[in-house]
């Protein structure tokens, strides 16, 4: 009889694993979940910036941007020019010592996704970058 019962038991369970409630539920979690994407800014950055015998030094940059939700795909291709532009004016204001080192770097880097989101909240009411990234960053 015991031998039954757990028989009962365990087929019961496999059947509520199974039913289609479990699996509506689960997918309608997957389909309410923010997909993220990325967005490469094209063409790449290039822009100047101050050497220390105050020659031009040139820098380009390749960024591709994390957005949080890929809802948010096309008001950030709305506003590239506004994002290219914040990015310009960050890298172009840096020293050589900045731009040349790992930590100067992510300050850059930071600094350019806090202003890109502070812009993008300023446009669209939210923050959709998650992450910015620099794919590509040389310097002569």
């Amino acid at each position: 009889m015991m031998k039954l019962s757990a028989f009962a038991t365990a087929l019961t369970l496999v059947g509520l694993l199974q039913s289609p409630i479990a699996v509506a539920s689960s997918s309608e979690d997957v389909a309410n979940q923010p997909q993220i994407t990325y967005y490469t800014l094209e063409p790449d950055i290039t822009t100047n910036y101050v050497t220390q015998g105050k020659r031009l030094g040139y820098i380009r940059l390749q960024i591709d941007l994390m957005i949080r939700d890929q809802k948010h795909l096309t008001e950030i291709e709305y506003h590239t020019p506004l994002i290219r532009d914040a990015i310009i004016e960050i890298v172009s204001k840096q020293p050589e010592a900045k731009i040349k080192s790992l930590a100067g770097r992510e300050e850059i880097r930071r600094a350019c996704q806090d202003q890109v989101n502070r812009l993008l909240l300023a446009e669209t009411r939210h923050q959709p970058v998650a992450e910015l990234l620099f794919t590509k960053f040389l310097y002569q």
